[in-house]
């Protein structure tokens, strides 16, 4: 394994205290293959991934199952088990379920949040506002708690479960993205518009705001493909 590779720990990770050894080797996996330390095409070993988390192998293969079924590595006879590519139809696919769906989480939060769920959008966005140029890891840590907050704000945290289910793909993109395809200040603002709408309940703007906003990867997505054309397949 790459020496320079630096993985999430998983015997001291403040986030997961309570999980099975094999969850967090799962969590610090899936991060490591989202923010591209495991980039795509990358050959995991199970045995030196063991060793670099002082683990047994049994919870790295529990954990490669799961990124198996999450579409995030794929074992190839005779070769091994790879990070896979990023697949342009896919991405493409779960963007169409995800809009539908955070759509109606949206239309939903427009009639029913409360003044408390408003604040807690609001303080999401001054966080992004204030983040250092380039922090996209960070970035990335509160948009996710960004749209997770829209769906509990609709009292909809079951469809968000869905929704983080369906979505690694879109999230290896969007990583992608942050360094020049989209620009972050561009998602900030498309925040701030829909959390303006959801505040003053104007329903239909929400959801043209919430369009706009996840349409945003249908631009970034060729551009990626064209300037790293390895990372991707279809």
């Amino acid at each position: 394994m790459n020496n320079d590779l630096q993985l999430t720990p998983i015997d001291d990770n403040p986030r997961f205290p309570h999980v099975m050894i094999g969850e967090r080797a799962l969590q610090s996996l899936r991060q490591a293959i989202v923010q591209l330390q495991l980039r795509p095409g990358y050959l995991l070993s199970e045995a030196e991934i063991a060793r670099y988390y002082g683990v047994s192998r049994q919870p790295v293969r529990e954990a490669f199952i799961k990124l198996r079924e999450m579409g995030l590595v794929e074992v190839r006879p005779q070769r091994g088990t790879f990070v896979r590519l990023i697949s342009i139809r896919e991405v493409r696919n779960v963007r169409f379920l995800r809009e539908a769906i955070e759509v109606a989480i949206v239309r939903k939060a427009a009639i029913d949040a409360s003044n408390a769920d408003i604040e807690e959008l609001e303080a999401i966005v001054a966080q992004q506002h204030a983040l250092p140029a380039g922090d996209d890891t960070s970035f990335l840590r509160l948009d996710e708690s960004f749209h997770q907050a829209l769906a509990a704000s609709a009292d909809c945290n079951d469809a968000w479960r869905v929704l983080d289910g369906l979505k690694v793909q879109m999230d290896r993109v969007r990583f992608l993205s942050l360094s020049d395809a989209t620009p972050i200040a561009t998602l900030i603002e498309q925040h701030s518009r829909i959390v303006q709408a959801i505040a003053s309940h104007q329903v239909d703007e929400a959801e043209a705001a919430i369009r706009e906003h996840l349409s945003e990867i249908l631009t970034s997505l060729p551009k990626l493909a064209a300037r790293t054309p390895a990372f991707f397949t279809d």
